[in-house]
């Protein structure tokens, strides 16, 4: 009878932890069917005025284009920055924009979340049986943004066929690796920014400083940055693994604060850690919501 019990029991263990993971498994699906129904109904709505969606995108393109304009004129006056050539910048510069675009273009509409939270508009995502962070994301689904991820991968062509790099399997390998990953490190960001506004409530700027004011400063060399700030953001927000770190690998160039080289292949580890940290975060903040006037 002992041996039937703790066989049992330990059964009985066992099927819930897999009826946990296939529930848990479940709701990632749901989430990510809920999110693409909502925005392909905001693409569709987007295309049914084609001309608008051409000339906002052109916009957008246009918007993005002046950042490195800004760095073209730089360069008109020396010959590098932080020790880095025009072409290694922009090399610097398109996996940013890249990256930081294709994150921006799943879930920045996050970044609306605390006008929900403080016009009380969240209230009627909760009750819809639909996961809440798949509905922000997807909310106002803006196809245009593509328009920085076009700019950001023409500057990145324009510099790996300038550039003189001594390709090997393992820096072709991390091309794609890197640019998913970080990816998934600004979504993460984005994620996190959004569940502290459960709390701020008002705090879209400071959002923006880790979002957008983050990729811009991704945009240039380490070496122009004090040695404190490169330390914050390798350790406390990590954004230098979106492209400091293996960028110098494949560049050939000294790590940031003398790190050792297998840091350039850690990006997707960040990314797995980041994106959980927010998801707890997000799950922490959601928890806390008591809906507007409470």
């Amino acid at each position: 009878m002992a041996e039937t019990t703790a066989g049992t029991d330990t059964d009985t263990g066992a099927g819930a932890g897999v009826e946990a993971w296939e529930g848990r498994g479940g709701r990632v699906g749901a989430g990510l069917r809920a999110y693409g129904l909502i925005a392909g109904m905001w693409i569709r709505s987007t295309m049914a005025y084609r001309a608008s969606f051409a000339l906002t995108t052109l916009a957008n393109f246009a918007v993005t284009v002046l950042d490195f304009v800004a760095i073209l004129l730089m360069f008109s006056r020396v010959d590098a920055l932080g020790g880095y050539t025009l072409p290694e910048v922009a090399f610097l510069y398109g996996l940013s924009a890249v990256s930081f675009g294709l994150a921006d273009l799943a879930i920045g509409s996050m970044e609306r979340l605390g006008r929900r939270v403080r016009d009380g508009t969240l209230d009627t995502l909760l009750v819809r049986p639909v996961p809440v962070l798949a509905q922000v994301a997807a909310d106002r689904f803006a196809l245009r943004r593509l328009g920085r991820v076009t700019q950001g991968a023409l500057v990145l062509g324009y510099a790996l066929v300038v550039l003189d790099i001594d390709w090997s399997a393992a820096k072709l390998l991390l091309m794609p690796v890197m640019l998913v990953s970080d990816a998934g490190i600004f979504g993460a960001v984005f994620v996190a920014a959004a569940a502290f506004q459960f709390v701020a409530q008002d705090a879209s700027e400071v959002s923006n400083a880790f979002t957008y004011g983050g990729t811009t400063m991704l945009q240039y060399p380490p070496t122009v940055f004090a040695q404190e700030l490169v330390r914050g953001v390798t350790f406390v927000v990590p954004l230098a693994f979106v492209n400091w770190l293996p960028a110098s690998r494949v560049l050939e160039r000294p790590y940031p604060l003398a790190l050792p080289g297998w840091v350039a292949f850690t990006p997707p580890l960040v990314a797995v850690a980041c994106c959980a940290l927010a998801g707890l975060a997000w799950r922490a903040g959601l928890r806390s919501y008591r809906s507007t006037g409470s």
